[in-house]
């Protein structure tokens, strides 16, 4: 479970009960990365939350390497073993509902039929379970085709598989979906409707605060390739005061410098072309707080053309009545403070200051407009910031949280993808 920004005695939010969010495409559309998506953000704001994926159920059973004749809708052993697997997940996913003390669960598969979709409805509404349907479409065939190449090449069905082997395979397996596909018409259940990921969405029945939340998340989702950098601010003259807000140091200055040569080289030079849009060259933002030791580190950029906005909610963690004191100082003068910190160091606050909790609340805005940014961005803030953007981009507990480690000279690299972001951690001196 991720950092939660809300929890009741029940575990349940929102005054909303179990939900179930069934995925409906055809292969390539972004489901997986839908369901992944919106998984990480609802575990963020506390709702419990599991993916069930009727591709990892099938690869468990049958391995990962599996005839064409397993996706031939002919094929009716075949077929017989694949509803098989996929009520087999979908039991799993009620059962976790109902006694595994979750409240949303996501059926990640391709449900491309009317009757096999009236059939999941009729068995999660017999359980007291609200279905949410979410439906991807396409009508772009670059879009399509860029998804298979950047996705379902890394995907496990195709480790090991030459690219253009995995991509003619996989297009086959979309072509034998193709000829039974049904888009959703009932208008009676509740489903969003999913257009070139996210160009355009068509909301039914859905109702309900958790619904209308998810569907915001929607709004704002893409899948576009892009690039995140977290980078901590330069030195200032009194480092470790938050009350001073002191300038930058001259180590400061030129570690700005620095950083932008590394930024903007980086750029440049070393981006795979896998990482690039293939329809535009993607800009670049810096993101920084209104402290000015993050303002003055990220005034070098403006020198390049690049374009700095200052957010009031990525400032540091207020520390509070601690404010300049060293740990071991914090210990001699506040022992049983110390103490009730160790025990839990995400919700725990000092006189007067915030507690990580309170930060994680503080950039639920920030998150959600990084999920919307479609082009690369540069953050650059205090270590406490970048420890709870990281923890959400990779879904560390909250527990965790307080000792991330961001060292100031390192810059990390996050590439989201369907699959989940990766790093790369790179020293700006090299």
């Amino acid at each position: 479970m991720a950092a939660q920004l809300y929890k009741t005695d029940s575990g349940r939010l929102f005054h909303a009960g179990a939900i179930a969010i069934v995925t409906v495409g055809l292969p390539a559309r972004g489901k997986t990365h839908v369901s992944r998506s919106l998984c990480r953000y609802l575990r963020w704001l506390g709702v419990a939350t599991q993916v069930f994926s009727v591709g990892n159920y099938r690869r468990e059973r049958l391995g990962s390497v599996v005839s064409k004749a397993m996706f031939d809708p002919d094929n009716e052993e075949a077929v017989a073993k694949r509803v098989a697997i996929a009520n087999e997940c979908l039991e799993d996913m009620i059962s976790w509902l109902q006694t595994g003390g979750g409240q949303v669960g996501i059926y990640d598969g391709n449900n491309v039929t009317v009757a096999r979709r009236e059939e999941i409805s009729k068995r999660l509404l017999a359980q007291g379970i609200h279905p949410l349907f979410i439906e991807s479409l396409c009508d772009k065939p670059e879009i399509v085709f860029a998804n298979i190449k950047s996705v379902k090449v890394s995907s496990p069905d195709y480790y090991g598989w030459e690219p253009e082997a995995a991509v003619e395979d996989y297009e086959n397996r979309i072509k034998e979906h193709e000829a039974y596909y049904e888009t959703i018409n009932d208008v009676s259940m509740p489903f969003v409707k999913l257009i070139n990921v996210g160009e355009h969405l068509v909301v039914n029945r859905v109702q309900g605060y958790l619904q209308s939340r998810i569907v915001y998340y929607l709004m704002n989702l893409h899948n576009r390739p892009r690039l995140i950098f977290f980078a901590r601010s330069g030195m200032s003259f009194n480092d470790r005061s938050y009350k001073v807000d002191a300038e930058l140091s001259p180590e400061g200055w030129e570690y700005a410098e620095k950083l932008k040569r590394f930024i903007i080289d980086y750029r440049s030079h070393k981006e795979s072309p896998e990482s690039k849009s293939a329809d535009e060259e993607r800009s670049l933002s810096v993101w920084t707080s209104t402290q000015k030791k993050s303002r003055q580190t990220a005034s070098v950029f403006s020198e390049e053309n690049v374009a700095v906005r200052q957010y009031s909610m990525l400032n540091q963690l207020n520390p509070g009545e601690v404010d300049g004191l060293t740990p071991e100082e914090i210990k001699q003068r506040y022992p049983e403070e110390m103490m009730r910190a160790k025990e839990d160091p995400y919700r725990h606050r000092f006189s007067r200051a915030e507690s990580y909790h309170d930060l994680a609340v503080r950039l639920e805005a920030i998150i959600m407009e990084l999920e919307r940014e479609k082009n690369d961005v540069l953050i650059i803030a205090h270590e406490t910031v970048l420890r709870c953007l990281y923890a959400y981009l990779f879904d560390r507990p909250e527990s965790q949280i307080p000792q991330i480690s961001i060292r100031r000279g390192t810059v990390i690299v996050v590439t989201p993808s369907a699959y989940g972001c990766k790093e790369a951690r790179l020293d700006i001196q090299g």
